[in-house]
């Protein structure tokens, strides 16, 4: 990846400007579309990271002799304290692009390490706004699903996958779709990603005791139609969300889990009961995010025996056998020589219906749960990821990447 700014602000040696310095390195991870900008000390440099499509890639490194001001650079402008290099602080601030000025909300952590300070620089950029489920990447027959769902006047739709998985996305997403004159939509979210008109959004803060399930308490005296909670965390926020959702309200929030079927059993061990997660949840969306291929270096590639017998042992043999063709990306100068540009989600939608909400009311296990809505129709995440790699949208490397984490 060639981050030209920085190598041309680097090449000034003592002649320097730390303020411009550190605005190249917000123009460059920008135009290079990285999520985090990271500054790792190391023994004797500074190495300049940027994540990529999910993925960590090494940009830059600098001495270490000009890293002291470049940090006071970066916590005056996120209003932290300058003489503080001993304990964790977190910041914010608002960078205007030169060429459109065009906002970007830049998040701040730096923390001491043994090497020195260690500071790490989320990019989030409002690109969510012309964003459908399509081209987010659900199938038609998903997004009809979630559709449905969303517009049933009350209940829960929960998003859910790892950290990075693309949960809030889908979620503004929705938002946006239901925003009307004629409906109230409140959130409460840790951080507040992306301002969106006509909704009032709520910065959680525990050091106030604003945390999602006090907030959520506050919210219900506000009169909302729509309530959009960022994450399902524990059993308090649980036990509020699931009364907000029986009381005539459509919630939207998040859940750390593996899949959707596992969702449900992750209810039960934050203590609410069956019968309330079978009448309060309508959807639960399990997704990860998988890079896209350049369509600039796209080339066909067949699967070799061997490559053949591999996926076999992680993937299902149904998936596999429908699919003798795939495509990858040969690297060039739009990819920057990665084969990739892009992401997309890889989902499955599991609806909550008669057969799902007999199993949740007997409490049956996630992999009961996942058995009986494949048999209903949902398709499982890792064959949505497999169609994606055989229509030439992603690689069969990236599906197992996907797996393996």
């Amino acid at each position: 990846m060639i981050a030209t700014h920085l190598e041309k602000e680097l090449k000034q040696g003592a002649n320097i400007s730390i303020i411009s310095f550190v605005n190249c390195l917000i123009e460059d991870a920008y135009h290079l579309r990285a999520s985090d900008v990271h500054l790792d000390p190391e023994d004797d440099k500074i190495q300049i990271r940027f994540r990529i499509d999910g993925v960590l890639q090494d940009i830059h490194s600098f001495g270490k002799d000009m890293y002291a001001e470049v940090m006071s650079r970066i916590k005056i402008i996120a209003h932290m304290r300058t003489d503080e290099h001993q304990s964790a602080q977190d910041g914010r601030f608002r960078y205007f692009l030169k060429e459109n000025n065009k906002a970007i909300d830049v998040r701040v952590s730096v923390v001491p390490t043994f090497y020195g300070e260690n500071s790490v620089m989320r990019l989030l950029v409002d690109q969510a706004e012309d964003f459908s489920l399509e081209a987010l990447g659900f199938s038609k027959e998903n997004a009809v699903k979630i559709t449905n769902a969303v517009h049933k006047p009350y209940g829960m739709i929960l998003a859910t996958g790892p950290t990075g998985s693309g949960k809030t996305t889908t979620l503004y997403t929705l938002i946006r779709t239901l925003n009307k004159r004629s409906v109230s939509i409140i959130t409460i979210e840790d951080p507040v990603e992306y301002a969106i008109k006509g909704i009032n959004q709520i910065q959680a803060n525990s050091r106030t005791g604003l945390t999602f399930a006090n907030g959520l308490r506050s919210i219900l005296r506000q009169d909302p139609n729509i309530i959009m909670v960022g994450e399902i965390r524990d059993s308090e926020t649980a036990g509020v969300a699931v009364n907000t959702a029986l009381t005539g309200h459509l919630l939207l929030s998040t859940i750390h889990t593996n899949d959707a079927a596992t969702t449900l059993p992750r209810l039960l061990d934050m203590k609410i009961e069956s019968y309330l997660i079978a009448s309060t949840v309508n959807v639960a969306i399990g997704q990860r995010l998988v890079r896209k291929i350049c369509e600039s270096c796209k080339t066909e590639k067949k699967v070799t025996e061997a490559e053949q017998k591999g996926l076999a042992e992680v993937l299902p043999k149904d998936a596999l056998s429908a699919h003798k063709k795939f495509f990858v990306g040969k690297g060039c100068d739009d990819c920057g020589k990665t084969g990739y540009k892009g992401r997309i989600g890889v989902q499955e939608v599991l609806v909550i219906d008669g057969p799902i909400r007999d199993a949740i009311l007997r409490k049956a296990t996630a992999d009961e749960i996942q058995k009986i809505a494949v048999a209903q129709g949902m398709v499982p995440m890792i064959e949505d990821a497999v169609k994606k790699a055989g229509a030439g949208i992603t690689t069969f490397d990236e599906v197992l990447r996907m797996l393996h984490e």
